[in-house]
């Protein structure tokens, strides 16, 4: 699945440029797309454009794709309106990224997700970015969630452990589908036991990544490592500076949207780490896939 980028156009959201961009990840063979979450910029959308941009998705991959909604906050209050209102647009699930700043202990992140889970019976992908919010998902909360709810079925590790993955796998076996949230750990990931990635590197690279998981989940981790070292100095240039500015810049730079505007307090991208990013993008022009 794609962490989707939302694009802006002179300030406001695009949604001419999002129906294109969806299109164009579903023409290039994505499996699933996820609307509006921190790389779709959610904290400085206001609640309506980020409905109005699910919406947007959801119409545009009409039952294509199975599209989720970012729908986390660091108020439960407002995670819970959110995920009511997502799923009046039809999304099939919703991704809910741990509250940041407040610094949950494990007791409130399990509240908190049980206040989510207890309004919605779609699916819901946990979100663990400890380095973004401060706080891990614990293994035992994933699993008293699953063991309550088992719809909260799905968990995007962003942890960068390899040692997360086989805790979750040996806590939760297949009960909770494992997906990488980190584009340059979805290999050693799925040969741990995850099942594929939310990937941000995949907004800009679509069919090569679809073609690396299915190699990994196949078992043809040859083909699969070719591709993935291919695309790993992409997979770190990518978070040069904070995401999405990096990636927004790549696309536009490639036409793939109009604009690379970010909403503050993000700002567009360093001249040095841009050459940087250039440099790698002009790489793998020159260099044809194996």
């Amino acid at each position: 699945m794609t962490a989707m980028i939302t694009p802006f156009h002179n300030g406001k959201l695009a949604l001419d440029d999002l129906a294109a961009f969806t299109e164009h990840q579903i023409r290039n063979g994505i499996d699933g797309l996820a609307a509006v979450g921190t790389t779709g910029e959610s904290s400085t959308l206001s609640v309506e454009e980020q409905i109005d941009a699910v919406r947007c998705v959801v119409d545009t991959a009409n039952g294509r794709v199975p599209v989720i909604a970012g729908a986390g906050a660091n108020s439960t209050a407002e995670a819970l309106h959110l995920t009511k209102l997502a799923g009046e647009t039809g999304v099939d699930g919703f991704l809910h990224v741990a509250p940041y700043y407040n610094k949950p202990t494990q007791e409130g992140l399990y509240r908190h997700f049980s206040v989510i889970a207890e309004a919605t019976d779609k699916p819901i992908v946990l979100y663990s970015i400890p380095s973004r919010c401060g706080v891990e998902i614990g293994v035992e909360t994933v699993a008293r969630l699953r063991d309550r709810y088992p719809h909260v079925d799905h968990i995007k590790e962003a942890g960068g452990s390899c040692d997360r993955v086989d805790r979750l796998r040996e806590a939760l076996g297949d009960a909770v589908t494992i997906l990488s949230g980190d584009d340059s750990m979805t290999l050693p990931f799925i040969a741990l036991g995850a099942r594929g990635v939310i990937s941000v590197a995949a907004n800009l690279v679509v069919a090569d990544l679809v073609a690396m998981v299915r190699a990994a989940l196949d078992n043809d981790f040859e083909t699969a490592r070719t591709i993935h070292r291919r695309y790993y100095p992409l997979f770190k240039d990518l978070f040069i500076e904070s995401n999405p500015v990096p990636v927004k810049a790549a696309l536009a730079r490639a036409g793939t949207i109009a604009s690379e505007e970010v909403r503050l307090p993000l700002a567009p991208m360093g001249d040095g780490n841009r050459a940087i990013l250039e440099g790698t993008l002009d790489l793998l022009e020159k260099v044809p896939a194996e």
